[in-house]
């Protein structure tokens, strides 16, 4: 179920954890960006849902985005049930997609110290942390309503060997 303001109704529980999304069917749409923001979001949302929908794709969690934006450029991923599509957007997750989880409470101007202590989570436990995915499950509009604002920090990583013994020397 989504909202009526685009906010997925429900997500998976993942707080704190390390999932693995390799193969997962997604769905991803190219957006626009300017030194990492993201160029007309609500658009490129709404362009995907009504893609999804016209393609009749059933999603693991509808409204679940995973947002991840460059310097010029950026991707939406929509998790699918089934890849079964004709259509370019549709496919797989790469093999290594092992995502660590965080859940921030408040807004994007917060979320500093929730990604910095992810990342030393990560090497501290010997994993080379990669590209950051945010998800974002409360918009301002609705965050009143859903005790407040709401972002998913989806760090993907890698083991590393280098990493891991040093750890083990300490």
């Amino acid at each position: 179920m989504i909202l009526d303001c685009g906010c997925p109704g429900d997500y998976p529980d993942w707080q704190g954890k390390d999932i693995d999304l390799a193969h997962q069917a997604a769905h991803t749409l190219p957006i626009a960006s300017f030194l990492y923001m993201p160029l007309a979001y609500d658009t490129y949302r709404q362009r995907q849902q009504v893609d999804i929908e016209q393609l009749e794709l059933e999603e693991c969690w509808p409204g679940f985005t995973l947002s991840r934006t460059g310097l010029f450029g950026g991707r939406l991923i929509r998790l699918l049930k089934d890849s079964r599509s004709p259509s370019r957007r549709v496919g797989s997750l790469p093999g290594k997609f092992q995502l660590n989880v965080q859940l921030h409470e408040g807004g994007i101007s917060t979320i500093r110290d929730t990604v910095r202590q992810q990342q030393m989570d990560l090497l501290d436990s010997g994993r080379m942390p990669k590209e950051i995915y945010m998800a974002y499950l409360t918009c301002p509009r609705c965050a009143e309503a859903r005790a407040g604002e709401r972002i998913m920090v989806l760090r993907r990583w890698e083991e590393n060997p280098r990493l891991k013994r040093q750890q083990n020397k300490r």
